[in-house]
């Protein structure tokens, strides 16, 4: 067992492990430690506690000290000459022309460096920018291009939830969110009520993916056909996913009349719907957007010299490939491989 405590660096949702060096600390105190970008002033998020040391990922580095009044001095003065750097930074990126949006500056708690966060389409050659600003600032200059998503985390917001961002709160990476897991909780496709603050589809349809996708794989699904406990056939109309209850079209063929009726999933007799996925995924590939990453081998276009797609050689007797051809083509073909009726008469003429 060895006594750690857990912190938290500005902007960062992640918290690493360091050793206490006998403080007794609290949640809330500020400590200064070294990290691998230099000296920082971090939170304490999680007090002294004892962990496995197989829980330590790296080495367990001592905290420095505990802040104090003067270290509190030193980070209200880099907060202030950071919304500096963001003015003339602005400037010197409109002097360049150059194509990018800058999101915020960072002072390391020493002043060693200054690091600007930015974002841009495409490629920035911001050599010449560098070099500016080092001479302005005097000291290292680091220029960081991040995406959408990074800028919404750094900057922070209130989502349509009305609650923090949760990759500003609590979320340590971002999670992969495809349009299939807005399909399984059956929630609307317009783009404005499925997007975050970033434009990119929200993080919190990964939350309950799991959970979706197996009350779903326990329903029927929408028009197919199932069993009543009566013994009639009907037509599915709705689910309810999380009530786990079936809405059934019953016909009756006599006077064309038709019944909905609501059924619990365990009453019902049907196929299951993942059979049915997996079978049509067999048959057409993967659904709801889950393309595969690799080339499909039905749509696999025939090599040069090869074979055609549906398997047939390609080549005639002769070695040559055989191509399509159209009407006039197969006319002219035909043409040349007419023979030469006048050279035969030559040849007789000649023998004679």
């Amino acid at each position: 067992m060895v006594t750690v405590i857990g912190v938290k660096f500005r902007h960062q949702v992640k918290c690493y492990y360091f050793d206490p060096r006998g403080n007794e600390l609290r949640r809330g105190d500020s400590v200064i430690v070294e990290t691998a970008q230099g000296i920082e002033c971090a939170s304490v998020v999680i007090p002294n506690t004892e962990i496995e040391e197989d829980q330590v990922v790296g080495e367990l580095r001592p905290i420095i000290r505990i802040a104090d009044e003067d270290d509190f001095d030193q980070l209200k003065l880099n907060r202030k000459n950071e919304q500096d750097a963001v003015r003339i930074c602005k400037q010197k990126i409109a002097d360049r022309g150059l194509q990018m949006k800058l999101i915020r500056s960072e002072y390391a708690f020493d002043r060693t460096k200054l690091t600007f966060y930015f974002t841009a389409d495409g490629r920035v050659d911001f050599r010449e920018l560098v070099k500016d600003l080092a001479s302005i600032f005097r000291t290292r200059i680091e220029l960081r291009q991040v995406g959408v998503r990074d800028e919404t985390k750094l900057l922070g917001g209130i989502g349509i939830c009305g609650r923090e961002l949760c990759c500003a709160t609590w979320l340590t990476d971002f999670v992969p969110v495809s349009i299939r897991m807005a399909k399984e909780q059956n929630l609307s496709l317009n783009s404005a009520k499925i997007s975050g603050i970033c434009g990119r589809l929200m993080c919190c349809l990964k939350n309950e993916e799991d959970t979706y996708e197996y009350l779903n794989s326990q329903l029927p699904s929408v028009n197919s056909r199932v069993r009543t406990p009566e013994g009639n056939s009907g037509v599915v109309s709705a689910v309810d996913v999380l009530r786990q209850r079936v809405s059934v079209v019953l016909s009756d063929d006599q006077d064309d009349d038709k019944e909905v009726r609501e059924y619990q999933v365990e009453e019902l007799r049907f196929t299951p719907k993942k059979r049915d996925k997996k079978e049509a995924e067999d048959q057409t590939g993967p659904q709801d957007g889950e393309a595969s990453e690799k080339p499909s081998e039905q749509t696999e276009k025939p090599q040069k010299g090869g074979r055609a797609q549906n398997g047939r050689d390609n080549r005639g007797s002769d070695g040559r490939e055989r191509r399509n051809r159209g009407p006039w083509q197969e006319k002219h073909a035909d043409r040349k491989n007419r023979p030469d009726r006048r050279k035969d008469q030559d040849n007789d003429a000649s023998g004679a």
